[in-house]
């Protein structure tokens, strides 16, 4: 028996919670699982899993050992990454994560160009506005729009966006325009629950730097969402350029003291830390830096 596999097959089924999800992660059968973990107990001479109707859970000495699987496993992948990392050949499944809106809009277009210039390279790519771990997850690399903090994660700066607060011309016409931040206090507002200041909206105006606390009447954790109730007029939204700037060219939205800058944030390709980046992580971001403008 592999005791590699057993290993993989082990952790797949702590961190996937079942036999049945593991063995879709692993792309083998229920009774494969089932029997690589029975023999590896059976080589150990311990239970590593607590087994009921209802959920699995570890023993003492299961909790030891899964600690020093994955350790043994992240191992293996170094020294993979390393010899991989070696060649120019990009190759292998590639698992990226991306924000939905700028992962439709702005990077869809782009993988038939990447594909044609990578073919051995396979994309898995996984739209969520969550902050995911792209190491416990398993995802090779993630766009992350956002001022980094400092992280154990290595980044790049692929493109830049500025926060723009807008509204519609009929919503403007209706309930007056904001003359400074602190005026948003008394608008409705269409907040977006992921943004790292909360319902507090930053501002860098004549005066210098200033803050206001707004109050949402709806709040949805995506960009394109709120873009669309502020354009049928039921608010002020602050968002990304490249998210309003359709709108605002075409009319349907107007910024609002223009005076008054918000965050610009950063684009950023982030994968984990390792010495050796492999050669299909290093084209992907190499490819996005060169595909997109200095700012959006």
């Amino acid at each position: 028996m592999d005791r590699l596999l057993e290993m993989q097959t082990f952790c797949a089924v702590v961190e996937a919670g079942s036999f049945v999800a593991a063995s879709d992660a692993l792309g083998m059968s229920r009774a494969a699982v089932s029997r690589y973990l029975g023999e590896l107990e059976s080589r150990l001479g311990i239970r590593l899993l607590h087994r009921t109707t209802r959920r699995l859970s570890l023993t003492g000495e299961g909790e030891v050992f899964y600690v020093r699987c994955r350790e043994l496993l992240a191992g293996v992948e170094e020294a993979e990454a390393e010899i991989t990392s070696r060649s120019d050949v990009a190759r292998g499944l590639l698992r990226i994560n991306a924000p939905v809106s700028f992962g439709i809009s702005h990077l869809a277009p782009l993988w038939g160009e990447f594909h044609a210039r990578y073919p051995d390279v396979a994309l898995s790519i996984d739209l969520s506005d969550r902050l995911v771990d792209i190491v416990e997850e398993g995802f090779d690399l993630a766009i992350r729009i956002a001022t980094l903090q400092s992280s154990t994660l290595v980044s790049r700066r692929i493109t830049s966006t500025r926060l723009i607060a807008c509204a519609s011309p009929h919503y403007v016409s209706a309930q007056g325009s904001p003359e400074a931040p602190a005026d948003l206090a008394s608008h409705r507002i269409i907040g977006y629950s992921n943004f790292t200041t909360g319902n507090d909206w930053p501002f860098e105006g004549p005066e210098g730097a200033t803050s206001v606390r707004v109050r949402p009447w709806m709040q949805a954790n995506n960009g394109e969402t709120c873009c669309a109730a502020a354009v049928a007029g039921q608010g002020v939204v602050l968002q990304p350029g490249f998210l309003v700037q359709k709108d605002l060219e075409a009319g349907r939205l107007v910024e609002l003291m223009p005076e008054y800058r918000s965050t610009e944030l950063g684009v950023y390709a982030v994968y984990p830390t390792r010495k050796f980046v492999t050669p299909k992580v290093r084209v992907l971001v190499d490819y996005l830096v060169s595909a997109f403008p200095e700012a959006l």
